[in-house]
């Protein structure tokens, strides 16, 4: 497959024919805003490694941020092009794992190649910066990443039970719930 024809295919190439990019290629207001995930989007789940939970992920994204300066939006770079790219481009999310267990996600707003230092072609999985909390689900480990369809996604933590102060549930009480059949 030709550069010009995978840079279609992933929506890199040209920043302004990306739904969610200004001209510049900078990442627009309805790109940042949070999007539910539907049942027909189709998302990849990744293992969050070196993250005990959403929490250390957060600050490590402000970190960046505040690292880089402003216009600095969240890349994970995989060696693998999700063949599905444009799928995964109409609404779909990086749902990630911490510890066994899927707690967060973010929206998808390109797949950009990526060629590193070495020579090696990579491409980068250009994420919003909302981290969207996620009701628990647990899964088995494996490498790299796989696709989620939307029926197989956990809901937005959104819907979950908080706490009488506010905070949401502990995880662990919040899957003890879920299996009573009271969330």
């Amino acid at each position: 497959m030709s550069k010009a024809s995978r840079a279609k295919r992933t929506g890199a190439g040209d920043p302004s024919s990306h739904p969610n990019r200004d001209e510049s290629g900078a990442a627009t207001s309805a790109a940042l805003a949070p999007t539910p995930a539907g049942p027909g989007a189709l998302n990849l789940v990744k293992l969050c490694v070196g993250a005990d939970g959403p929490a250390d992920l957060r600050a490590w994204h402000q970190a960046r941020a505040a690292a880089s300066g402003p216009g600095w939006t969240p890349r994970h770079t995989t060696r693998m092009q999700p063949k599905r790219a444009a799928e995964l481009l109409e609404g779909g999310s990086l749902y990630w794992v911490f510890r066994g267990v899927v707690l967060a996600r973010q929206h998808l707003l390109a797949i950009e190649p990526n060629r590193g230092a070495d020579g090696v072609s990579r491409h980068d999985l250009v994420l919003a910066p909302t981290l969207i909390a996620t009701r628990p689900q647990p899964r088995r480990p494996f490498q790299g990443w796989r696709y989620l369809p939307g029926a197989d996604a956990p809901a937005d933590a959104a819907t979950r039970a908080e706490a009488a102060d506010g905070a949401p549930l502990p995880p662990e009480l919040e899957e003890a719930l879920d299996a009573f059949g009271v969330l």
